[in-house]
């Protein structure tokens, strides 16, 4: 199943790829579950990120790995792929795309995912669509034009 949530930023597409660090990442972490980042490389091929999610009565590893990257004269993006799943997910691909547009830039997350069992997968959907929505205003606040002095 697949999920595509599109947020227009009014920084530069460059901009917006330099803010893409491990304070970003945790700003974007919602409220449930808690989210602890264990390890963050960064977003280039190779590099790792290791979270743990807190579901009060039990915890769980995600590990995902970057295994694209790519800088154009128009567009960033990088694939983070999960080898390592909470409980409820069976397959996790997601493209993180920051694509120039005017004079500002638009992120667009493209998550392909599936849960451990067919039947989980459609449930999946709303839950995770939520947590995505979830960052929009995150994005727009982040990578607002900053003002010239």
């Amino acid at each position: 199943m697949q999920i595509q949530i599109e947020t227009p930023v009014q920084q530069d597409y460059l901009q917006v790829k330099a803010g893409f660090t491990e304070s970003l990442f945790k700003d974007l972490a919602p409220p449930f579950p808690p989210v602890k980042v264990l390890r963050f490389d960064g977003c280039k091929k190779g590099d790792q990120v290791t979270l743990e999610l807190d579901f009060f009565l039990f915890k769980q590893k995600w590990v995902s790995l970057i295994t694209e990257d790519q800088t154009t004269d128009s567009e960033f993006y990088f694939i983070d792929e999960g080898i390592q799943l909470p409980f409820f997910l069976g397959k996790w691909k997601h493209k993180h795309r920051i694509i120039a547009r005017g004079n500002g830039s638009v992120i667009r997350d493209e998550i392909a995912f599936s849960g451990p069992f067919f039947w989980v997968t459609p449930l999946l959907f709303p839950v995770l669509w939520v947590q995505f929505w979830y960052r929009k205003p995150i994005y727009r606040k982040i990578f607002k034009k900053k003002k010239l002095n």
